[in-house]
């Protein structure tokens, strides 16, 4: 899968993780939900994600597709660190935590519960991997433990972004990867394709989510420090509208159209995105 480069417009941040900014610091993502002026609240968004109920919206030939595509994009964005030790928050969908360990990476997947971890201990080899059930958001891990720390599935969810991605950065010794909806191409229209993912996928843990602009979440990773971003956009046509016609064919073949046609890498979501860190 191609790697798109640079984002323009990202200059070196200051080094080191820092809390994450507020909104008067950053007045251009009053958009982005967070907690000012409180206590941080107990991040849960992965409950859903690590279910089984969840896992079946990834079954079938256009979920399989959608899983093989998001694979080679963190394959790729990992590629610089073969053998890396890698903290998988709200891992426990297993999406990525299966194909890294079998990769040869060095897995520690970090749940808000531990009900989050019996998906990954029904589908990995023991010891291939470590599970700890914790508090996202005041990670027990010291600064820069793990060389990678990847959160998949989690941007759209969670409460106090800032904040969540704070603590990402700080466990991180070399890169962050993660992904989100972007505010691109069908993704603008996001309230109403919120409406037609619920009539057209019949899932009862179908949630509303929020897209971003790319330059949101490059600054929310500058501010602690991080930057040189590399992003992989994943898909043209909207998921819903895939999962909607289940033919596998069909999202196979126009995908990839797009995609050569060169309208994934203008427009494509959601977007895998790695940071490195600055200093």
């Amino acid at each position: 899968m191609r790697d798109h480069g640079p984002a323009p417009g990202l200059g070196p941040g200051a080094p080191g993780a820092r809390a994450g900014p507020g909104l008067g610091s950053l007045p251009h993502l009053a958009g982005v939900e967070v907690n000012p002026g409180g206590p941080t609240l107990r991040e849960d968004a992965d409950l859903v994600t690590a279910g089984e109920a969840y896992a079946q919206r990834f079954a079938g030939p256009v979920g399989r597709h959608f899983l093989a595509v998001q694979t080679a994009a963190v394959l790729g964005l990992l590629a610089p660190w073969p053998g890396a030790s890698v903290l998988d928050v709200g891992g426990g969908h297993a999406q990525t935590a299966l194909p890294l360990a079998a990769a040869g990476y060095k897995i520690t997947v970090a749940g808000s519960s531990p009900e989050c971890g019996q998906r990954l201990a029904r589908l990995l080899e023991p010891g291939s991997y470590d599970f700890q059930a914790v508090d996202l958001m005041n990670l027990p891990f010291p600064a820069r433990a793990f060389d990678v720390v990847l959160s998949l599935r989690m941007l759209t969810h969670v409460a106090d972004l800032p904040g969540y991605l704070a603590q990402l950065c700080r466990a991180a010794d070399k890169a962050v990867v993660v992904d989100y909806p972007a505010k691109r191409g069908f993704n603008l229209a996001a309230g109403a394709l919120f409406r037609a993912k619920e009539s057209l996928d019949d899932n009862p843990h179908t949630r509303p989510f929020r897209s971003f602009w790319d330059q949101e979440v490059l600054e929310l990773f500058r501010a602690q420090g991080f930057g040189r971003p590399r992003l992989r956009r994943q898909h043209f046509l909207p998921m819903a509208l895939h999962r909607g016609l289940g033919w596998g064919g069909f999202t196979r073949a126009s995908e990839g159209l797009c995609r050569a046609l060169g309208l994934t890498v203008l427009l494509g979501s959601p977007v895998v995105l790695r940071v490195e860190r600055l200093a």
